[in-house]
Parts: structure tokens; sequence; C-alpha cells
């Protein structure tokens, strides 16, 4: 991870915060009863269980140790401080896939907050870095496992 600013939306922020509470909260007690009824089962050098909930707790403090450095790092934006002429972070896009005729809309986002399932694509990923600053008319093309992809940009809106 960059050791600049991460940007983000408020709400992307208010989910990290959750999540981080949670880990820190009810995940650090799940965690610790684990261990305790693991040590309850005798000699810690062959015990798996053991082995398994200290690993898992190994785990859940690297992801609190990385939620709490991405958050001290956050600028919040806020789509409406950004202009609509051109692709940036938070702009809503509509492209059209050259290839196949096939309209897809996208929303672009830090790499934090991005989500394929939801079509949030990260400005850091490589179609997002195709997308920056184009207009609408512009084709980009973006590289694939399976070949090249070329895409028309149609729309370009706000995240709101």
């Amino acid at each position: 991870m960059s050791s600049g600013p991460v940007y983000m939306t408020r709400e992307g922020v208010a989910k990290m915060e959750d999540e981080l509470r949670q880990l820190k909260g009810k995940g650090r007690t799940e965690i610790a009863q684990k261990i305790a009824y693991a040590r309850s089962h005798g000699d810690l050098s062959e015990n798996a269980d053991y082995d398994a909930a200290k690993h898992e707790q190994e785990l859940l403090e690297m992801r609190i140790s990385k939620l709490e450095s991405t958050l001290m790092k956050v600028q919040v934006i806020d789509s409406k401080d950004l202009p609509d002429d051109k692709i940036y972070i938070l702009s809503k896009v509509k492209l059209k896939n050259l290839n196949n005729s096939k309209i897809i809309e996208y929303s672009l986002v830090s790499a934090e907050e991005a989500d394929f399932q939801a079509n949030k694509l990260a400005v850091s990923s490589p179609l997002g870095k195709a997308l920056l600053g184009k207009t609408v008319g512009d084709k980009v093309i973006t590289k694939v496992p399976a070949g090249e992809i070329e895409y028309e940009v149609l729309e370009i809106g706000k995240i709101m």
C-alpha cells in the first residue's frame, strides 16, 4: 500500500470504521474463546485446534492493523467537489464494449472501496487507469487475459 493519502467516500469510511469496531470487539472476543477452548485440550505442542486459532488470531490482527493504517491516511472526498467533464474518481460511467456491443456501467472508486460485484471499479485497476481523464466519445483499450477489450465512453455522471 502506498504511503500517500487514501481517497474514500464518507460511506466507505463509515463501512471501514464499522468493520474495525466489529473486529476489535466481537472478533477478538471470539478468537480469545477459541484459543481458550483449544488450550483446555492439554498439550499445546500437538494441538491443531490451538494452532488454527492462533493463526486465525494473527490474520485478525493483521486485518485490524491494515484498517487502522488505512483510516489514518484517509481523505474524504465528495463527488460534488469534482468536475464532471471528464472521468475522475467517483465518476459513474456508461461504457459500450465495442467487441460485443454490451453496455456496462461502473462507478470509479478507490481500491479500498472497489467491489466488482457491485460494479465499483478501482481507479488503480487497468480499466480504471485507462478511463481516467477520458470524455464522452473517447475510446479506451484494456488488456484482459483473453486479449484486449475496446470500450467507448457513452456517459459520465457522478456517484451521489
